[in-house]
């Protein structure tokens, strides 16, 4: 078994000079006359932001409030890549009985996106579930180190997770929850570890239609039942992704490294590719320039550099495995199965087809919310958690001995 060791972050000073200057000297497009946010970031925002970013933005504030958080690191390997030092929040509740979550982050977002959560997790035992949270940085993002080796996509994160928290920490049976690349992670886990991962919750589910072959008893009842109102508006949001937000994507599954010399060089070209999501993805959360820029600078800092956290979406895309399109598709029969929808998540689908992703107990939408609901909507996620898991949920007593209750 693997050592786990203690963590705090701690940037030399040097590196926040570096940031400092290149700030300073940076250079800024132009931008067409009314054009606002169709073209992409606008150039006052970046201006505004970036100067705040030079000026008044304390890291060591920021590094003071991410080291509260339990952090530590250990060492994993994995066949055929070097071995990869894991960075991970584990906090742990006061309560014995709490349910083991594994918290699967995505791009562009981090281990931090936890941090609102957690009072809402860890606290419970009598009322309603508590949680021992594991928040890892996965692979190439964050405080875990680089994977120098191509091939590591959503599956071998998902094998790196499953031994720490089996082989390292000890959970013989968890549960996850994830969005973004987090789904598809925690899609593998449930898919190759039914026997650990007991339920996973997903706030970025993606069904496919069911049909005359795939689910047609459930394509019999989408077929006769009248959209709703929030269903046409899911679809909408959907082509609008397709159509006008989905060029990131493209980019970052086929020509990464590219892209790479610009988001590793000029902090604000980092800025600008991220922050873009941070406003379109959102249903519009007020973003403060504190937030932006703790944001931003987690990426700017990481271990691995900006660029790496890119390759799992060409990884994925290119590297041979017969169960990648197997577990996109698979009904989880095995474990259990909750999907929170928000309406201004990416792909927003209707919630009956949601049934065709498993053992589906929770299913539940909402009329706010976006991509990144850790962060924007902590209390809804987190109380979704607690109703899966509570006494009256369908994931209930999932995890032997664990019932999240005292």
């Amino acid at each position: 078994m693997s050592a786990v060791k203690p963590y705090k972050i701690s940037i030399p000073q040097a590196k926040l000079d570096r940031l400092k200057a290149k700030l300073a000297a940076a250079d800024f497009p132009d931008e067409l006359e009314g054009s606002g946010w169709a073209y992409g970031a606008p150039l006052q925002d970046v201006k505004r932001i970036a100067k705040y970013w030079h000026d008044s933005f304390d890291w060591r504030k920021a590094e003071a409030e991410l080291n509260a958080l339990p952090q530590y690191t250990t060492t994993i390997k994995l066949d055929g890549f070097d071995d990869i030092d894991l960075h991970f929040v584990h906090a742990k509740s006061p309560n014995p009985g709490a349910i083991p979550l594994l918290f699967c982050h995505g791009w562009p977002g981090s281990f931090d996106e936890i941090q609102k959560m957690l009072p809402l997790l860890l606290d419970g035992g009598k009322d309603h579930p508590s949680f021992d949270v594991i928040a890892p940085s996965m692979p190439n993002y964050g405080f875990s180190s680089i994977v120098r080796q191509p091939g590591f996509g959503s599956r071998q994160t998902a094998e790196v997770f499953q031994e720490l928290m089996v082989d390292v920490l000890g959970y013989t049976e968890y549960v996850t929850q994830g969005g973004d690349i987090g789904y598809a992670v925690t899609r593998y886990l449930g898919y190759l570890y039914p026997q650990n991962c007991k339920a996973s919750h997903y706030n970025f589910p993606q069904p496919e239609e069911p049909s005359e072959t795939h689910f047609p008893e459930l394509a019999k009842i989408y077929q006769e039942t009248p959209r709703t109102e929030a269903e046409l508006k899911g679809f909408e949001r959907s082509q609008w992704f397709e159509k006008e937000g989905r060029g990131y994507y493209l980019e970052h599954a086929t020509k990464p490294q590219t892209l790479g010399y610009s988001l590793t060089d000029s902090p604000v070209g980092l800025l600008a590719w991220i922050y873009e999501k941070l406003h379109d993805w959102t249903d519009d959360y007020p973003w403060t320039e504190y937030e932006v820029c703790k944001w931003i600078s987690i990426y700017w800092f990481s271990t691995p550099g900006p660029l790496a956290s890119l390759w799992v979406y060409y990884d994925t895309l290119h590297t041979k495995d017969e169960t990648r399109a197997l577990v996109r598709s698979a009904y989880l029969k095995d474990i259990k199965i909750g999907c929170t929808k928000f309406p201004k998540e990416l792909v927003v689908r209707p919630a009956l087809w949601n049934k065709t992703l498993g053992n589906l107990v929770f299913n539940k939408a909402y009329d706010h919310g976006g991509h990144f609901a850790a962060f924007e909507t902590p209390k809804e996620l987190a109380g979704d958690l607690r109703e899966m898991f509570g006494k009256d949920g369908g994931a209930y007593g999932v995890v032997e001995g664990k019932s999240g209750y005292t």
